[in-house]
């Protein structure tokens, strides 16, 4: 895993190798690894920042996984099923993964999605075919995480089947199962630090897990916003949030706190200097890979690149 040098030209795979895929379910995963070079130029050249390129799922975010693997696994439990239809709270990326799934395998999906979420968001879910019922945009996904409940509360008639990401196990599951091995094989093996930020937790508990079983030395270091009222759309300020019953502190080997400002200032940086457009919560994840990569003096840095930028434009 040489640095290659900018401006030579490389020989990609030949179109021979492109996967062939039975269904939009089967492309979820095996998503790019890839390094970042100009970011990360003050570095040691003993210390390597990586990022796993999640917009390169079929539903452009990191949450195509665990929803894949929720709604599966409801399917072969026999937990969702008989027409009901699939209800959660999400403030966007998992909304999409449910509903493009949804469409898959023929599962309806309703979405509690904040009102302000943004245009974006709205209109791909819509695309799929899913509904949605707004909460109100001031309680941000709290907001909707009451909103869902108080509607599967009066479900007297079970119409909902309650995917639940905050709770359900199969959200890291699929994490453990898919993501962890992914970076281990990826990185050859040489991964010392993983760094991602806390929404659900499911993406951070799960890989936490998986990547324990090859390594247990391997560092596993939390990100969070620096106050409860932030701009980092999808991610929990854990002191003043509902936490997750996912989360697991214990599992953390450090918990770190950036700034809406800061972590803005890198998604313009991706771009316009990687050439990676992502979205504010995957551009925190980036700037606290750099920092903890600066307290090195060799090492493997990996973190998620959650979605695309474009999820954020605005009308």
């Amino acid at each position: 895993m040489e640095r290659s040098s900018p401006g030579v030209k490389q020989e990609g795979p030949s179109r021979r190798d492109a996967p062939r895929r039975e269904s939009a379910l089967e492309m979820v995963g095996d998503t790019p690894l890839v390094r970042l070079e100009h970011v990360t130029e003050h570095l040691s050249d003993e210390v390597e920042v990586w990022a796993k390129l999640e917009f390169m799922n079929p539903g452009g975010s990191v949450k195509d996984r665990p929803a894949r693997q929720i709604i599966l696994d409801a399917l072969e439990a026999g937990d969702l099923g008989d027409g009901q239809t699939l209800i959660d709270s999400t403030s966007g990326n998992t909304g999409i993964a449910y509903a493009m799934i949804g469409a898959a395998v023929g599962v309806d999906v309703t979405l509690v999605m904040p009102e302000n979420v943004s245009p974006a968001r709205k209109h791909i879910v819509r695309t799929y075919g899913a509904d949605i019922i707004f909460s109100d945009p001031m309680e941000g996904s709290d907001g909707a995480i009451r909103k869902v409940r108080e509607l599967v509360d009066n479900d007297d008639d079970d119409a909902y089947f309650y995917a639940d990401q905050y709770s359900n196990p199969s959200n890291p599951r699929a994490h453990q199962l898919t993501t962890a091995p992914e970076i281990w094989e990826q990185t050859e093996g040489r991964i010392t630090h993983f760094v991602t930020a806390t929404g659900t937790s499911g993406t951070i508990m799960g890989v936490a897990r998986g990547l324990r079983e090859f390594d247990a030395s391997i560092e596993v270091i939390g990100v969070q916003p620096d106050d409860a009222f932030h701009g980092l759309e999808g991610l929990k300020h854990m002191p003043s949030a509902i936490v997750p019953d996912l989360y697991d502190e214990s599992l953390l080997d450090d918990v770190r706190f950036v700034s809406t400002d800061s972590s803005w200032d890198m998604a313009d940086r991706l771009a316009r200097e990687e050439g990676i457009p992502v979205g504010y919560s995957a551009a925190a994840n980036v700037l606290e890979a750099v920092r903890v990569a600066e307290e090195l003096d060799e090492g493997v840095v990996v973190t998620i690149i959650c979605d695309h930028a474009d999820r954020y434009f605005e009308e």
